[in-house]
């Protein structure tokens, strides 16, 4: 157990710190099941740091305050530049002679928090709160795997607060709204919002389910280490296991700030995450106590932010988007601006209720900015503008794609399209049913399945599989190559793993970790269409949510009908690793393969799954029960292992010519 959550270690710091994932995802889970397990044999051996604590645990009835051992406090900010220099000449004035330097690190646009760590061991985790005291979300916070549990280091200080900032990369704060509006849920203004919310949830189970993140960049209390500069703490912070700001930079006076923080704000597109400004801190540490603060702030650091980039249009209309659940979606029509990198034409109003609260109305000129610097956003009205033509929006009731009746489920925010059949809804399910997590359909792209939808009357996904050759041809910029080609991958698509055939479904909740851990427990479709509510909430991270929406899903015809037809069309309907091997009669059949490193032609989740494919079984971890080691680029310990025990090692044209295939 102990050996697991230490390579499961490695692992969540090479991948949520370092950027540079050493495993693939299957591989990964496949460890983190082995050591759940485990735990769960061994409940006696559970270790508070053990890498399966992420994932949260019981609902709080609410938050207890605890002070910090050292105050932390807000920092003074500017956005004038002449301040700036104002705020050298005081620094130099109270250190007089001494030599010093500067660094400019990016200010994140994030929710401040401060952990502690006893020996190494991370023992509470708290909000900034007043200052002085804070919200103790240590139970939230364990969720966030880029935050560890335990230091990397040997001879760790005895006691120390680290602070950071939590937050969502733009990437994925645009794809969690996406899901949110998909399920009819209201949309996060902003990632800070959407953070902020998360580390306020009772329930940390929900916080692993969001996509957050953080970077450290300073102490609190410290014992144990002598750190003479801000620099060498960054490096430290580093080496402890902790991520850190991407990019900083040193410079000996103001000036040299000054044109960092140019370069900074030329830049700023390019951090995955929103950034609001730049921090000037003095370097040397030594002098922090000589500098002293005021009630609120430290007078060693400052923050100069950014102006927010906005861009004034006109709204020409509002459309409404149609998504895959069938959410109605308003959206704003803008003549076209450019901001932030990009020309914008079209802005996101999320639903009707954020219409009437900012008083939108066709033909306002408006104010936009990209909310995380990704998705542009209606800020305001310019209300003073209104020439008297401007009209009001209602949204519709009835699809405008379909003409099917529009409802609003009880709870939620959004108008909805509950027509099956809308060829909106079809075209979203097709994309998503094609996509590379799912029946991963190579040349299936928007473009084709738009015209399938429109000019061949694919309305279900199981009418893929009775496309013909010489129809897909016909359409436009189709040609014969590539309609085979289409083909071709709609064959492969039958032979899928079960829980992607899952996932593809599109059921409400149910994302691809969710599917994985349904395959593990239903051996196929049948066994899970049949499964009560009661049994489903057992299973690890589905729950009373998740359970419910599964089971609605089954109970609905025209999903069985779906199902029926896909398992006639000879889509895989059963788990593929648990077939008897004398039932499949090819090479690897019943034989053990782990694969490592980067395969140049073949990603490893699509080589894991022609193995089972082939009745043959993966694993993650060498033993003298595995028959091949099929090893890319960066192989590492387990090429060593695999050496040392004599198992026969395989490269990617060697394993495409065991399964018979043609390699590159």
């Amino acid at each position: 157990m102990r050996r697991l959550a230490e390579e499961l270690r490695r692992h969540n710091h090479a991948y949520f710190v370092l950027s540079a994932p050493t495993i693939g995802d299957r591989d990964y889970d496949t460890l983190l099941r082995n050591l759940e397990d485990l735990e769960a044999r061994f409940p006696q051996w559970l270790e508070a740091d053990s890498p399966t604590q992420h994932i949260g645990g019981d609902a709080l009835a609410s938050f207890l305050s605890a002070p910090h051992l050292v105050p932390m406090m807000s920092l003074s900010n500017t956005y004038n530049r002449d301040e700036l220099v104002k705020y050298d000449e005081r620094i130099h004035k109270a250190l007089q002679d001494h030599d010093f330097t500067y660094m400019l690190e990016p200010k994140i646009d994030g929710v401040a928090i401060s952990l502690t760590y006893k020996s190494g061991m991370l023992t509470r985790g708290l909000t900034r709160g007043d200052g002085r005291t804070g919200d103790d979300i240590t139970a939230n916070l364990k969720t966030i795997p880029s935050i560890p549990f335990r230091l990397m280091a040997e001879s760790p200080p005895s006691l120390m607060e680290v602070r950071g900032e939590v937050f969502m990369t733009r990437e994925r704060f645009a794809a969690l709204n996406q899901s949110r509006q998909e399920e009819g849920l209201e949309a996060f203004q902003n990632p800070r919002n959407a953070t902020a919310g998360s580390l306020k949830q009772l329930d940390s189970k929900v916080v692993a389910e969001r996509p957050l993140d953080a970077i450290f960049y300073a102490v609190g209390a410290l014992e144990g280490e002598g750190l003479s500069t801000h620099s060498n703490l960054l490096v430290h912070l580093a080496g402890w296991g902790f991520p850190t700001p991407p990019k900083t930079w040193a410079g000996p006076g103001i000036q040299h700030m000054i044109a960092a923080l140019e370069e900074l704000e030329n830049e700023r597109a390019q951090f995955p995450f929103e950034i609001d400004g730049g921090v000037i801190k003095v370097n040397q540490r030594g002098y922090y106590e000589e500098l002293g603060a005021t009630s609120k702030s430290p007078r060693w650091a400052v923050a100069f932010k950014f102006e927010p980039e906005q861009a004034e249009t006109l709204l020409r209309n509002i459309s409404i988007q149609v998504g895959r659940t069938g959410v109605l979606t308003p959206v704003a029509e803008l003549e076209p601006v450019f901001i932030s990198g990009s020309t914008v034409s079209r802005a996101t109003l999320h639903n009707e209720d954020e219409i009437r609260r900012k008083d939108i109305r066709i033909g306002d000129r408006v104010v936009i900015e990209k909310a995380g610097e990704i998705i542009p956003a209606v800020v305001s009205v310019k209300a003073d503008r209104r020439m008297g033509d401007e009209r009001e929006f209602t949204m519709p009731t009835t699809c405008p794609e379909c003409t099917g009746a529009v409802v609003q489920r009880p709870g939620e925010v959004a108008l909805r399209c509950e027509n099956s059949l809308c060829p909106a809804q079809m075209k979203k399910a097709l994309r998503h049913f094609a996509s590379r997590q799912a029946m991963d359909i190579e040349g299936l792209g928007d473009a084709l399945v738009d015209q399938l939808v429109d000019h061949l009357s694919v309305l279900s996904p199981a009418d893929l599989y009775t496309l013909e050759t010489d129809r897909v041809a016909e359409l436009e910029r189709m040609a014969v190559k590539s309609a085979d080609n289409l083909m071709n991958g709609i064959r492969e698509s039958r032979n899928r793993d079960l829980w992607r055939v899952v996932f593809s479904l599109g059921i409400r909740h149910v994302g691809a970790r969710s599917a994985q851990i349904l395959e593990e427990n239903f051996a196929s479709m049948d066994e899970l269409m049949s499964a009560n509510r009661e049994a489903l909430e057992k299973l690890p991270d589905i729950g009373e949510v998740v359970a419910e929406s599964i089971v609605d899903f089954f109970k609905n015809e025209t999903a069985r009908k779906t199902i029926k037809l896909l398992g006639k069309a000879g889509v895989n309907m059963n788990r593929l690793d648990t077939s008897p091997s004398g039932e499949r009669n090819t090479p690897i059949a019943g034989k053990t393969f782990v694969l490592t490193g980067t395969l140049p032609n073949v990603a490893r989740d699509k080589a894991a799954e022609w193995v089972r494919g082939e009745g043959g079984k993966v694993s993650s971890s060498i033993s003298r029960n595995t028959d091949y080691l099929v090893a890319g680029e960066n192989a590492g310990s387990k090429l060593t292992k695999a050496g040392e025990l004599d198992i026969p090692i395989l490269d990617e044209t060697g394993f495409f010519e065991l399964l018979g295939r043609p390699s590159g």
